[in-house]
């Protein structure tokens, strides 16, 4: 049987953008097939969803708080939804209604406001009275899916924030569909620029094939965003943020190769870097200060591979080796197992120490007299 929902409207228009200002009673709201929550798929670099993972006690605070107030009739909501479809609704200008055919638009997706959708359903599941609680709601139509996932972030970024870590897969999204895609909403500059740089898109390859590939030592050490279960070392957010800052930059000599060679020489840079100091005791390496020195010191490093071509795993562990044994001063231990334990001297490393760490190790990687012959 079609479900069709008639509501008083407000007719708004922003731009390219139509809108429709409305209110929702949740019995309304809870029609199936009414609404869907595009959630963004750690897993699946294909993924189109971009919705943060919802916070059950977040909804849950919000549904004991509906709860509570239908007793005293003071619950009080007045946020909007916002939520969108890609089909066009008709607006009755004589009425000032829209007409919604549940099974010819629906599911609307939810753009903003999923944990206001979760609270309210976890409420009315628990007292009926909740069902004919009336919420504000912004119904955008006519918006490609592409154009959904845009106004999730300018909305998460110009008005409140949004895990980093969701943040740079939409950055890395949005540059794919930059140079292919016709309807992307005007975005605002500081958006525009990051995704035209394609920086997040580019790190986040890096990241995915390290995380992935069955011979890297950072297999599932790195916590992708929106992943449920953190299990791993560092977020995913961090390093994206180091490989940014060291890795892709101008003065990279690898800038030149294929991205599949620029990543591959990149594993095997660490899988060198463990060898000589291991993995098996509890080691900070996989963390920040491991992070953000290595990637720093990768520059230097590659500089000086340069001279050769050489990028195997044999010949990078050979130049590592020497570049520790040459080390002075107070972080000569940087190449040795015990430095990296858990609790021990890179634990308590801050900015300036990295610095003077790297520094040291460029100093010790020149006065390096290792030789390497085997072209890659």
């Amino acid at each position: 049987m079609t479900k069709i929902i008639t509501r008083p409207a407000a007719y708004v228009k922003q731009g390219a953008l139509t809108l429709y200002s409305t209110s929702l009673k949740v019995s309304e709201l809870l029609t199936p097939n009414f609404y869907s929550v595009e959630a963004l798929d750690p897993e699946n670099p294909n993924d189109k969803g971009y919705q943060r993972l919802l916070n059950k006690s977040r909804a849950k605070k919000l549904a004991d708080y509906i709860i509570a107030g239908q007793d005293t009739q003071d619950a009080f909501l007045p946020t909007s939804i916002f939520m969108a479809t890609d089909k066009n609704i008709v607006f009755n200008v004589s009425t000032n209604t829209i007409d919604i055919d549940v099974d010819a638009i629906g599911p609307f997706s939810v753009v903003d406001g999923q944990h206001r959708v979760e609270g309210l359903r976890m409420a009315a599941e628990k007292d009926s009275r909740v069902l004919n609680f009336e919420v504000p709601v912004n119904i955008a139509i006519n918006l490609s899916k592409l154009a959904q996932m845009c106004h999730f972030l300018i909305v998460n970024t110009t008005q409140k924030s949004v895990d980093q870590g969701v943040e740079q897969r939409i950055y890395a999204r949005l540059t794919n569909a930059l140079e292919l895609e016709d309807d992307l909403p005007h975005l605002p500059k500081w958006i525009k620029n990051t995704v035209g740089k394609g920086e997040d898109e580019k790190a986040l390859k890096y990241i995915d094939f390290l995380n992935s590939d069955l011979d890297s030592p950072w297999k599932n050490k790195i916590d992708v965003a929106n992943k449920e279960e953190k299990h791993g070392n560092i977020s995913q957010k961090s390093f994206v943020k180091s490989i940014k800052k060291y890795v892709l930059v101008a003065d990279n000599p690898l800038a030149s190769k294929s991205e599949d060679v620029q990543h591959r020489i990149f594993l095997n840079y660490w899988k060198a870097i463990t060898n000589i100091i291991g993995t098996e005791e509890p080691t900070v390496l996989f963390k920040y200060n491991g992070v953000e020195l290595f990637c720093k010191f990768s520059i230097p490093f590659y500089h000086k591979l340069m001279n050769t071509g050489d990028f195997k795993v044999s010949s990078m562990q050979a130049l590592l080796q020497h570049t520790f044994e040459n080390m002075e001063g107070e972080y000569a231990g940087v190449g040795h197992t015990e430095f990296w334990i858990s609790g021990r001297t890179a634990s308590g490393l801050n900015v300036s120490a990295l610095t003077g760490i790297n520094r040291d190790l460029i100093k010790a990687l020149h006065t390096s007299n290792v030789q390497t012959d085997i072209v890659l």
